[in-house]
């Protein structure tokens, strides 16, 4: 069992609902999770965050979204935000103005951030992506959010499960 799985299978309650809110900040996904520990594998960690996913009501998301910064924008000192969004780092003046302008646009049609797995994209990518996600119809986006806010959690509790130290 990895390290920081076999931690977080143990911690006192208090402790682990700090660490999953570091994955995700909705309270409906961490009670979820924390109701069925232990977890004997990563695997079983990530179908009950799947399962966790899957039964968040609109205002579960609203809550989980309040946790991410804008693309282009991570919080001043958060390594996780940064890393997160590296394919924005690089980017030109011109692009992470279009990306603050779609954020923007996106926030006003939809209530919430643009939200995307950035992992791995380019800023390009993103905003390739925003600029495709703003015509949705709001339930299909809902969806879509859901799906990212689904892959974002998976590469957080990889990281959470294979911790090495507290």
């Amino acid at each position: 069992m990895p390290p920081g799985l076999a931690r977080f299978n143990t911690s006192r309650e208090s402790e682990a609902r700090a660490a999953l809110h570091e994955v995700c900040a909705s309270g409906s996904w961490a009670g979820h999770l924390l109701a069925h520990r232990p977890y004997a594998s990563p695997d079983a960690l990530f179908d009950a965050s799947d399962a966790a996913m899957a039964r968040l009501t609109a205002d579960d998301l609203a809550e989980a979204m309040s946790g991410h910064p804008p693309i282009g924008r991570p919080r001043p000192g958060d390594p996780v935000s940064s890393r997160e969004q590296s394919g924005m780092t690089g980017a030109d003046a011109g692009l992470k103005a279009e990306m603050a302008e779609l954020n923007l646009a996106y926030q006003r049609r939809f209530g919430h951030v643009f939200l995307i797995c950035a992992t791995g994209l380019t800023g390009e990518e993103m905003r390739e992506a925003a600029r495709t996600r703003i015509d949705n119809p709001p339930d299909r986006e809902r969806e879509i959010v859901r799906g990212e806010l689904g892959k974002i959690n998976r590469l957080r509790l990889t990281r959470l499960a294979a911790a090495t130290g507290p």
